[in-house]
């Protein structure tokens, strides 16, 4: 016998039931040490698909919720799943509704959610809305419901009014956030009747806002109130105001809080009545060091733009999209000043010229919008290829484009291609119907087909423009990563929506505005449907019988058919589609038919 063997101790081996228990409770405490790790919701979605015990590991930590339609899931299927949830955002009407493509009673109303989580979530801190229907007792119910709210963004919204407001900056004492981005705010603007003097009433004392954002209210607000209470929010960084908000007013602002990062100027100019001795003040960003962010020009007088001059050499983001007074001259005077720019949104009314002065600038662009102000159909417009062109070959690090014009070539959508093959987002829109390439009046196929062939990062594509299923057939077969497609006054035949449904493995939201698409394009996609966010289909040939059809064989597609003429005829005038865990909605108003 083995000396050594004789003289050990026998090992205490854990019974098979303790060692059961163990990797148990090991099971049960993985999926909670992943699942902290993931911020990104498609991962924690995925995630929660892997078996039903991370479903329900999820189900139990997850704090942020994420709803792209309001009509895909009940307040009362939430609050059944996630019980700790302190930040929501949700989505309500599609993007189209921006653009007066929906009935105004369409939908999206907030108050069923906020009817259910003021008694489901009374810690709840966060909420983001976009393209809903808020009112007045939404919000006053919000701000009474949830003690530690911390934040509110607003952005397209509608309904509500200044009483609402003065609910949430009265109440909601922890606020941080307020942001009322692009949101209409019900107003008597005849005679300003019915306002609330909402700035007035934010808490005495120390504040905690780090963002204030009002520049879509259209109503005056108290001046002397604002200025205090700027005085008392050392957090701020962030500060919108509406163009009641006059120059001298900002320098007032901006010396009372020099270090904000992010400053929406309002109405850049002075009153007809300004008595003489107020117009003699400072630049309001001379004394600024910290701003980074500059955005509003609502009304700006050319004489005025020299006082940003202080601060552009440190801009990373400027908007002038609302500056339609000023012109190509001065743009670019401030332009060329803007060294560390990455992200700029401009009126057409930079022309070409300004765009090249962009790109022998800003050689960090990631961002570009260029939006329309001659909006008149025609092949002659301010901006063209011209100035893609040489936006492509000056800032090569381009990520995002938005570019309307009005003529456009194959050639220099190629060139920027080749030249920014980082894009990832691609939005292009020819004014007017069906534009061919301007100098060879072919169609934009190839354009398009080197967008997505040179393009290896591209999740979005919106185009318009003449376009065969050539064009089709190249989104279909190199598109892969495309979640977001957008095409209008383009189209062949059947055959092109087809390769893209096909193709497309990765599409979340498709758009087709004013195609030929019909019945055998709409159908062809019926085993993709389930797998996207929605469909929206507008002035094509779909028919009503199709829809039928496909409701009868994917039952949990909610398809809304919208005839804002109230027309009889059997063409659709407009589907919508979407998928749906729950019932189709019942406030939906008469020109929207729910097809069963």
């Amino acid at each position: 016998m083995n000396r050594n063997a004789s003289n050990t101790k026998p090992r205490n081996y854990p019974s098979p039931e303790l060692q059961s228990q163990n990797s148990d409770h090991v099971l049960e405490i993985v999926p909670e040490i992943v699942l902290q790790f993931l911020t990104s919701r498609r991962d924690r979605n995925a995630a929660s698909l892997v078996c039903k015990s991370w479903w329900r590991t999820d189900a139990l930590t997850r704090s942020e919720l994420f709803i792209a339609n309001c009509y895909t899931v009940s307040p009362r299927r939430v609050v059944s799943r996630f019980s700790r949830l302190r930040s929501v955002t949700i989505k309500g009407k599609p993007r189209l509704a921006d653009f007066d493509m929906l009935p105004a009673d369409w939908g999206a109303h907030f108050s069923p959610w906020v009817t259910t989580f003021s008694t489901a979530y009374p810690w709840l801190e966060k909420v983001h809305l976009k393209r809903m229907s808020v009112t007045d007792d939404d919000l006053s119910l919000l701000a009474g419901s949830f003690a530690a709210f911390k934040e509110l963004v607003l952005v397209s919204c509608e309904g509500f009014g200044t009483p609402g407001l003065a609910a949430v900056a009265s109440k909601c004492r922890l606020l941080r956030v307020l942001d009322l981005e692009e949101s209409s705010v019900d107003i008597n603007v005849s005679d300003y009747s019915g306002i609330v003097d909402w700035i007035s009433c934010f808490p005495e004392g120390e504040t905690h806002l780090e963002s204030l954002a009002f520049d879509s209210v259209c109503s005056p607000i108290n001046l002397e109130a604002l200025e205090k209470l700027v005085a008392r929010s050392p957090s701020l960084k962030r500060l919108r105001v509406n163009r009641h908000v006059k120059i001298f007013h900002l320098y007032r602002l901006m010396h009372i809080a020099p270090h904000l990062t992010d400053l929406g100027t309002g109405s850049f100019d002075v009153p007809e009545d300004t008595e003489d001795d107020e117009l003699v003040f400072e630049s309001p960003f001379a004394a600024s060091k910290s701003l980074v962010c500059l955005s509003g020009f609502r009304d700006i007088l050319p004489e005025y733009l020299p006082d940003i001059y202080p601060v552009c050499a440190n801009l990373t983001f400027l908007d002038f999209q609302y500056a339609d007074i000023i012109d190509t001259d001065e743009i670019k005077s401030v332009v060329s000043r803007c060294h560390k720019l990455q992200t700029l949104w401009v009126c057409d009314t930079i022309f070409d010229g300004g765009l090249q002065v962009v790109a022998q600038t800003c050689k960090d662009l990631r961002e570009l919008r260029v939006y329309p102000l001659y909006a008149n159909d025609g092949v002659e417009g301010p901006v063209s290829g011209v100035g893609l062109e040489a936006i492509s070959q000056g800032c090569r690090k381009l990520q995002y484009i938005m570019f309307f014009c009005q003529s456009m070539t194959n050639a220099a959508v190629v060139a920027l291609s080749r030249n920014c093959p980082d894009l990832a987002v691609f939005r292009l829109c020819i004014i007017g119907r069906y534009m061919p390439d301007a100098l060879t009046q072919r169609p934009m196929d190839e354009g398009v087909g080197a967008i997505v062939m040179n393009c290896k990062k591209l999740t979005r594509l919106d185009v318009t423009g003449v376009l065969t299923d050539r064009a089709f057939a190249y989104i279909g077969m190199y598109g892969k990563l495309i979640r977001t497609l957008s095409v209008k006054f383009a189209g062949d035949t059947d055959l092109g929506l087809k390769n893209v449904l096909q193709g497309c493995t990765n599409l979340q939201k498709l758009e087709i505005r004013d195609g030929p698409f019909g019945d055998g394009a709409l159908c062809c996609g019926l085993q993709h449907f389930y797998n996207m966010r929605f469909l929206w289909m507008s002035s094509c040939k779909v028919t009503r019988q199709a829809c039928q059809a496909i409701a009868r064989t994917l039952p949990h597609l909610v398809l809304e058919v919208i005839d804002t003429e109230q027309d009889t005829v059997d063409d659709v005038e407009i589907l919508y589609m979407y998928r749906s865990l729950d019932k189709p909605r019942d406030d939906a108003p008469k020109l929207v038919t729910i097809v069963h």
